[in-house]
């Protein structure tokens, strides 16, 4: 049982794990098709709204023209070296006022949306008619590369498009070609949270299916576990029950075969003690039936038998006739209360207290003391022992059904688990309460409440 349980939890740890790791793997897919999506809307907005620059300010797209000329016949004429030509390409005159008025059409027409850009040079290509194709410049996009714009990386931006211009000219009876390409980079800002609240549903709906998997898991984990505990309550009330009636049925088996023998019917004296002990063996056989019985009913199925009585005078009653059968025992009472009447069931309430302290005698106890008072319009009885004590973690399982304390098995104890638990099912019947305080090695104290 405790193999299969094991097994069923390790199944349910994998499943759980394999399924949430579903459940972030269709999140993640989900949030890279949205990305890709927005970039995709971005790229068609701003092709809608700038097809070159020369819809921004015409002016200034030829005035780069006329400087893309310029250089390009300087570096035929060998004035301009690569890096030269580069550096005045990149150093332009007019690239904060081309920022700016790219800038300001981005605010005017996709006011929504507060975006920083980067146009970068890619290529800077001359062809000529006797030579072979100059390749001045061609590199991959960097942001040292910027020609305008006003970001600062391009780690988190995404192309838009790329611009490619051709210039045809002559110099010196050499016709040339320019071959120019500029790639345009956009980043929105704060666009992890567009994304974000475009994926509320789907994130919420996750959320709550991984949620309803682990707490559907921890139920599950739960009933196993408290099957298990039942199994193993079940297994330990059958050794219990076993152990506490074989003593009787051995002793009544042993005191019938010695009355058959004849010398033993002829003396009185022996013939009376033997069947003096059968009877009291069938009396305890009789009330480990009873306790069994008993304790399988809950507190709202016991039936009880209310009268007023003097409970000062029931509790001396209860106590006298417990020293009777343990004499070694030191009881002590210490009333603060007199003739106090309650409605109680004495037959119950008699065999509860007896429970307490049975309970007290088993588990070491020399002295117990017996102790009353009136606490918030509640009548408390508190008996204190000083036995071995109980462990703080195991005081709660105290009042549960067959539970019976470890230490229990190392002092020779033997019983079924249900004293305490009968005790707190025939208080709870009376409506009042049962707590238990302890520490180890010094004593134990029981204190019940009654109502007045």
């Amino acid at each position: 049982m405790k193999q299969r349980i094991n097994l069923l939890i390790a199944f349910s740890v994998i499943a759980l794990i394999v399924l949430s790791t579903v459940q972030c793997y269709l999140v993640k897919t989900t949030y890279d098709y949205k990305v890709a999506q927005f970039h995709t809307e971005i790229k068609n907005e701003i092709a809608q709204i700038s097809n070159n620059y020369s819809d921004i300010d015409s002016v200034i797209v030829s005035k780069k023209e006329a400087l893309y000329k310029q250089l390009s016949e300087n570096y035929i004429q060998g004035k301009k070296t690569k890096i030269d030509l580069k550096n005045s390409v990149l150093q332009n005159a007019f690239r904060d006022i081309l920022t700016q008025k790219i800038q300001r059409k981005f605010e005017r027409d996709l006011p929504n949306l507060k975006i920083d850009f980067a146009i970068v040079l890619n290529k800077f290509i001359l062809y000529q008619n006797t030579k072979k194709a100059d390749t001045i410049f061609s590199e991959k996009p960097f942001i040292a590369n910027k020609l305008y714009g006003n970001l600062a990386s391009l780690n988190h931006a995404f192309l838009v498009r790329s611009y490619v211009g051709t210039t045809n000219g002559n110099f010196e009876n050499q016709d040339y070609k320019l071959l120019t390409e500029d790639s345009m980079y956009i980043s929105v800002v704060d666009w992890e949270m567009i994304i974000l609240k475009r994926m509320t549903f789907i994130l919420v709906l996750s959320l709550f299916s991984i949620l309803t998997l682990i707490t559907l898991f921890v139920i599950a984990l739960k009933a196993l576990i408290k099957q298990k505990k039942v199994s193993d309550v079940k297994t330990d009330f059958i050794n219990n029950i076993t152990h506490e009636l074989k003593t009787p049925l051995a002793t009544l088996g042993i005191s019938t075969k010695i009355l058959e023998q004849k010398n033993i019917r002829e003396n009185d004296e022996n013939f009376n003690a033997i069947v003096n002990t059968i009877s009291r063996q069938n009396n305890r056989l009789q009330n480990l039936i009873d306790q069994v019985m008993a304790n399988s009913l809950a507190e709202n199925e016991i039936e009880l038998q209310k009268e007023k009585i003097n409970t000062e005078a029931f509790l001396l009653s209860i106590i006298e006739d417990f020293k009777i059968g343990n004499p070694k025992i030191n009881l002590e009472t210490d009333f603060q209360t007199e003739k106090t009447i309650l409605v109680l069931d004495k037959f119950h309430l008699t065999t509860a207290f007896l429970n307490v302290l049975e309970n007290a005698v088993k588990y070491g106890s020399n002295t117990i003391t017996i102790k009353t008072r009136i606490v918030q319009n509640q009548f408390s009885v508190s008996i204190e022992d000083d036995g071995i004590g109980i462990e703080k973690n195991k005081q709660s399982l105290l009042f549960e059904k067959f539970y019976r304390v470890e230490q229990g098995n190392l002092h020779n104890t033997k019983g079924l688990g249900l004293g305490l638990y009968y005790v707190d099912q025939i208080i709870k019947a009376h409506q009042g309460s049962v707590n238990v305080v302890s520490d180890l090695g010094k004593g134990t104290q029981f204190t019940i409440l009654l109502k007045v």
